[in-house]
């Protein structure tokens, strides 16, 4: 009758979500009950915000700890129900196998020279420098993705980047040198806890996914490969048309003299003739 398949995810460092399947010799109208403890904190708080979906339990409550760090005391789980006939069930778990980041927010693009430049939002609830992200792109031109990741060093303020692409930047952004610009890039970003921090293997969710850039349509370049022949060859016609016209204006043809003689005789013939019949 117990809970089994308990499993609960520390979201942003800001709140817990604790899921579980009701034992197997439950009946269906059990009603669990989650406490939660851990050391510092006087009495155990109860959950009160329920849900249940294809008969998962689900239980999502405020949790933080009075100051943010990188070591945390072990949270203590009691899962019971008033009946005596349900049997309890009490479980201990590290912190910081739990944190889940959340998605990074805002991520924004720009050209700059002949790179993009891509920035996002950094979450205000972990200790500096214990995030590292993860940026995955293509272009518009390949279905083939790629995944580059952004660590950071930061020494008296200033943050150096250890991904491929190295620079002196934030936290929050990164670079992408040597771009065809002729080509439709699309990026995401999602979030990663640094092993010296948290032991979580947990990562965020892919942020929205952002594109710049214009890919040329292939349609595109067939018609301008069958067009621009064509305009050169009717302009070609045009212009042979236009230059004979305007050679004749220039340079009218000179009328032969023979054929000038011919017709002056054959006149004065034809006027001897028709006196003679006269």
């Amino acid at each position: 009758t117990a809970a089994v398949d308990l499993s609960c995810v520390w979201h942003n460092l800001e709140h817990m979500v604790c899921k579980w399947r009701p034992g197997e010799n439950a009946s269906s109208d059990t009603n669990y009950t989650l406490f939660y403890w851990f050391d510092g904190l006087k009495n155990p708080k109860k959950c009160s915000n329920y849900s249940m979906d294809q008969g998962i339990f689900r239980c999502l409550f405020d949790f933080s700890f009075p100051e943010v760090t990188s070591t945390y005391p072990a949270i203590s789980i009691l899962i019971r129900d008033d009946s005596e006939e349900i049997r309890p069930v009490c479980a201990s778990k590290n912190p910081t196998t739990l944190v889940k980041p959340a998605t990074p927010r805002s991520v924004e693009l720009s050209k700059i020279n002949d790179g993009i430049y891509i920035e996002w939002s950094e979450s205000d609830t972990f200790p500096e420098n214990c995030l590292f992200y993860e940026v995955k792109y293509h272009s518009g031109d390949s279905d083939t993705a790629q995944i580059i990741e952004v660590i950071f060093l930061c020494y008296w303020g200033t943050c150096f980047s250890l991904s491929s692409t190295p620079h002196v930047a934030n936290l929050n952004n990164t670079n992408f040198p040597h771009v065809d610009p002729n080509s439709k890039y699309i990026f995401k970003v999602r979030a990663k806890p640094k092993p010296e921090c948290y032991s979580s293997k947990l990562v965020s969710d892919w942020s929205e996914e952002k594109s710049i850039g214009e890919k040329m349509d292939s349609t595109f370049y067939l018609v301008l490969i069958v067009t621009i022949p064509l305009i050169v060859a009717i302009s070609t016609i045009i212009l042979l048309v236009y230059l004979k016209r305007l050679k004749i204006l220039i340079l009218p043809p000179i009328p032969d003299p023979r054929e000038i003689l011919k017709r002056m005789f054959g006149e004065q013939s034809e006027d001897f003739q028709v006196s003679k019949k006269l």
